[in-house]
C-alpha cells in the first residue's frame, strides 16, 4: 500500500481532529439535555420546582435564562450531527490551502458561524415557549402544547416540506462541495460568514422541524433523537429529498387527526 505525503496525513489528522472534536460537542450537549430531561421527569429543587421548567405561572429573568441555554445546548445536540459533513469538507479544503501557502479560513471560526444562527433560534424557540407558557397553551410538566396548537405545527411542518424554499435550502445543505466551491471567502471573517451563511441555510431548512419539539414534549429525549435522526437523514439519505416530501404527507395527516380527534 502506498504511503501517503505529507500533505494526505496532516488532512487526514486534521479530519480525525475535528471529527473527534464534533463527537465530543455533541456528546457533552446529548448528556446534558438528557440530564435536564431526567430532572424534569423526577427531579425536585428545594421550593419543588424543576430545573428543566419553571412552574409558575410567569418566568422570571433566571428562567428565561435557564430555559435559553436548554434550547441553546439542545440545538447543538440535535444539528451538530447532521453538519458534520459540511465541517468536515470544510476544514479538508482549509487545510489544503494552508499547505498551499494560500489565505485559509479556520474550522472552529466556521462552527461558531453556524452554531450563532441556532443560537439566534434557540432564542426564538425560548420566546415561542414563554408565549405558550403565559397564555397557558402548553403544559408546564410535559412541555406539550395543546393538541390545536401541536396540531397546527404538524399541519404547517407538513406543508412546509413541498415548498420550493425548503427545496432550495435543502439542497444547499445536501451538497458540501458546491457550497464551497461557490461561497468561499478567505481569513477569519470569511470564515465566520460561510459558517453563517449555512448556518441560514440549514436553519432554513429545519426550523419548522425544531418547533415540532412542541408536540410530544420539548423534553422528550426520543422525540428530540427522531427529529435529529430525520434532519440527518435529510441532508445524507440518497432519497432525502424524497423522503423529505413523503414525510410531509404523514406529518400534515398526523395534525388533521390530532385537531380532529381533540375537537369539542
Amino acid at each position: 500500500m502506498a504511503s501517503l505525503n505529507p500533505i494526505e496525513s496532516v488532512i487526514k489528522r486534521d479530519r480525525l481532529v475535528v471529527l473527534f472534536g464534533l463527537l465530543g460537542v455533541t456528546a457533552l450537549a446529548w448528556a446534558y439535555t438528557a440530564y435536564l430531561a431526567w430532572d424534569m421527569q423526577g427531579t425536585s429543587m428545594a421550593d419543588g420546582r424543576s430545573m428543566a421548567m419553571p412552574m409558575t405561572a410567569s418566568w422570571t429573568t433566571g428562567d428565561f435564562v435557564l430555559m435559553f441555554v436548554m434550547w441553546s445546548v439542545m440545538m447543538i445536540a440535535m444539528m451538530t450531527p447532521s453538519a458534520a459533513p459540511m465541517i468536515l469538507m470544510f476544514g479538508t479544503v482549509a487545510r489544503k490551502r494552508q499547505e498551499q501557502s494560500r489565505p485559509y479560513a479556520p474550522t472552529i471560526i466556521f462552527v461558531l458561524g453556524y452554531l450563532a444562527i441556532w443560537s439566534v433560534f434557540a432564542l426564538g424557540g425560548t420566546l415561542a415557549q414563554w408565549g405558550l407558557h403565559a397564555a397557558t397553551l402548553m403544559s408546564p410538566m410535559t412541555m406539550t402544547a395543546t393538541p390545536l396548537v401541536a396540531g397546527s405545527l404538524l399541519i404547517a411542518a407538513g406543508l412546509f416540506q413541498a415548498t420550493p424554499i425548503k427545496n432550495i435550502c435543502l439542497t444547499e445543505c445536501r451538497t458540501p462541495m458546491s457550497f464551497l466551491m461557490l461561497d468561499w471567502r478567505e481569513g477569519n471573517t470569511g470564515a465566520l460568514t460561510m459558517g453563517v451563511k449555512q448556518g441560514i441555510y440549514c436553519l432554513g431548512c429545519c426550523w419548522i422541524l425544531m418547533l415540532l419539539l412542541f408536540v410530544l414534549g420539548v423534553m422528550n429525549l426520543l422525540w428530540i433523537a427522531a427529529l435529529a435522526a430525520f434532519v440527518l437523514i435529510e441532508k445524507v439519505a440518497p432519497a432525502g429529498t424524497w423522503i423529505s416530501k413523503s414525510t410531509g404527507i404523514i406529518l400534515a395527516a398526523w395534525g388533521a387527526w390530532m385537531i380532529l380527534t381533540n375537537a369539542t
